[in-house]
């Protein structure tokens, strides 16, 4: 089986709504956490430069199933892997665990862009960006 990213992330109190369960909204938060962790350990970033020019990766798509709750002050482990490697996007599938059990499962697209002028534009991606993230590819 491929490798996967994995982190930690402990449910600060802030991340909880009066039943003391974790927002749903979070769960966003803590993927793109887990994402920019991921990318920071292969070397590249949502925000870069290449060859000059300004790129990043908006997302355009996101989603999360909430199987269990998670409560203030309990460690959730995320995993990150890479689903889907187009020619300028890339979707990752994120599990949410507590102990072994599963909490949640998220999946969030984003496009390789060019930002010229402030603007974005879906490009193709570098083969140098590619290459990193084909090592982690889920089968």
């Amino acid at each position: 089986m491929p490798a996967v990213f994995r982190t930690t992330r402990i449910v600060e109190f802030g991340d909880t709504d009066m039943a003391g369960i974790v927002h749903f909204a979070n769960f966003f938060r803590y993927m793109e956490a887990a994402e920019h962790a991921f990318l920071r350990s292969l070397g590249l970033s949502v925000v870069m430069e290449y060859e000059g020019a300004k790129y990043g990766l908006p997302r355009v798509s996101a989603s999360c199933d909430y199987l269990r709750p998670a409560r203030f002050g309990e460690t959730l482990t995320i995993t990150v892997a890479v689903e889907k490697l187009g020619r300028s996007s890339i979707t990752y599938a994120f599990d949410f665990t507590r102990d072994d059990e599963a909490i949640a499962r998220g999946r969030v697209t984003a496009v390789f862009c060019r930002f010229d002028e402030g603007r974005p534009k879906a490009c193709e991606m570098p083969e140098a960006f590619r290459a990193k993230l084909e090592a982690p590819m889920v089968e």
